[in-house]
């Protein structure tokens, strides 16, 4: 071949090359712009139906490929929220608590199978609970809320000592032997709290700015109880009720059924760590990391309880844990607290991270449906149920109290032609009938289903919530 059509022909060959890596390149990026506007498509949607108020941060490795506000940070002054307001975290607060308690264990201040009681010898009629149990909600102890609803002097503000003095007094009963069930406990990290604060010597909070907040900058997170100190934070997003009398957002402050905030103010440890969607991500990116712990405690975390009869549960230390058939390991949490709503969601397989902080009640946590945009899978479909009215003489029958477990109940009271439900330790919610025994709830997706026995009397109902079915047997 001549040397010219040679070069002609190599010339035709890398100019083929470079169109076809340019057409590949184009297409990824179409299709991650495609994603971010499909994400902002959807949250533009919410934010305008009301079902989100807060922020909303998704990050890829490194990389954060979509954040934005929606919403005010301040109600009564309409200052808008930006990326660097500070929320309540509520229950996502649990895994601060959970790193700090292995910090000390790999300090060998401490042992994971130590009784809780070595630490906090004012409780050492529970016998036989360990650290671990506290960690991953396996050691039975009953809810510090319900306790104190009845046995504190709730016109001052609790602090974890009050728990510790009121269990020492009453010794109200576990629930179940250690490490024979799972099931979700405050208490457990409220003690968690108090053990680090034995070892250690410090405050709760100032530990955890020590080691956690500091090494890892996260300048705008705190442990934070703005009614119990007189701290101030700038740029807090303050957490709203919407009140539907006078028609406008209020503090829960203000809510007769939510006055608990105040006096429940001072606990630490199961919440009331603050922070921001950017703090929050820097914590995610040190977790893939060994700068607060070795390899093999980092890896610790994230396994999930085996319990006495060798079942899993699937909760590890501060985390829930899932293995997802199509995206792989997630480890996640929830927050909730009269107006605050949070989520992070920390896709280890993949490394995808949603970061989903806000500061109303009455919203969704739309992360199933931003995953799957990420993945591009298909959307889960939305549920759309519609309200059916019932006869009062029908709502009647449904008024009771139902059983879950000991010490933990469903209550449904009527008041009108309205029928609510409250489980033990929360607030009352108005449920709406989609049939003549199932009823769902407007807060949060879930869903009541009432069984009858053959003589037509309501015996029993079910919770659905989160793909879980709890049982609730009517005792009144």
């Amino acid at each position: 071949m001549p040397k010219k059509n040679r070069i002609i022909k190599q010339k035709k060959a890398k100019m083929k090359l470079i169109t076809t890596f340019l057409l590949l390149l184009l297409g990824q990026i179409t299709f991650g712009q495609d994603r971010i506007q499909k994400i902002d498509s959807l949250l533009n949607s919410l934010y305008s139906d009301q079902k989100i108020n807060g922020n909303v941060l998704v990050a890829e490795k490194d990389k954060v490929i979509y954040k934005h506000s929606f919403g005010n940070a301040n109600e009564e002054k309409k200052q808008k929220l930006d990326e660097n307001s500070v929320f309540e975290l509520a229950s996502v607060s649990k895994q601060f608590t959970a790193m700090a308690i292995m910090i000390l264990k790999e300090k060998k201040m401490l042992s994971l199978d130590d009784n809780f009681t070595k630490y906090i010898p004012e409780l050492s009629n529970y016998k036989g609970i360990t650290i671990r149990n506290l960690l991953n909600h396996t050691g039975g102890l009953p809810d510090y809320e319900e306790v104190m609803d009845t046995l504190f002097d709730k016109n001052k503000i609790a602090i974890n000592k009050d728990i510790i003095t009121l269990y020492a007094k009453h010794n109200p009963k576990i629930l179940f032997e250690p490490n024979t069930k799972w099931k979700y406990s405050n208490t457990g990290y409220a003690l968690l709290a108090s053990i680090i604060e034995k070892v250690t010597g410090m405050n709760y909070g100032d530990y955890l700015n020590k080691v956690i907040f500091k090494p890892l900058k996260m300048n705008n997170t705190t442990v934070f109880r703005r009614r119990y100190t007189s701290q101030q934070i700038n740029n807090y997003a303050f957490g709203y009720l919407y009140s539907d009398s006078i028609k406008k957002y209020i503090l829960p402050d203000d809510f007769a059924e939510t006055k608990y905030v105040i006096w429940l103010d001072g606990i630490v440890g199961d919440g009331t760590v603050n922070s921001t969607v950017i703090d929050l991500l820097k914590w995610d990116r040190a977790l893939y990391s060994n700068k607060l712990l070795s390899a093999e405690g980092m890896k610790e975390i994230f396994e999930v309880a085996t319990l006495n009869d060798k079942s899993k549960t699937k909760y590890g230390f501060g985390w829930f844990v899932e293995e997802n058939v199509d995206f792989g390991k997630i480890v996640s949490h929830s927050g909730g607290w009269p107006g605050y709503k949070t989520y992070i969601d920390r896709n280890i397989t993949n490394d995808k991270t949603i970061i989903i902080l806000q500061n109303h009640e009455n919203v969704s946590i739309p992360v199933k449906s931003i995953r799957a945009i990420l993945y591009n899978k298909p959307m889960p479909k939305p549920i759309v149920r519609k309200e059916i009215p019932l006869k009062i003489e029908q709502l009647e029958q449904f008024v009771g109290i139902y059983e879950v477990e000991k010490d933990f109940e469903i209550k449904i009271t009527l008041e009108k032609d309205q029928l609510f439900t409250q489980l033990t330790g929360q607030s009352s919610f108005p449920i709406f009938a989609d049939s003549e025994l199932s009823f769902f709830l407007k807060v949060v997706d879930a869903q009541l289903q009432f069984e009858k026995n053959e003589k037509d009397e309501v015996i029993k109902v079910y919770l659905l919530q989160n793909g879980n079915k709890i049982e609730a047997k009517r005792t009144k």
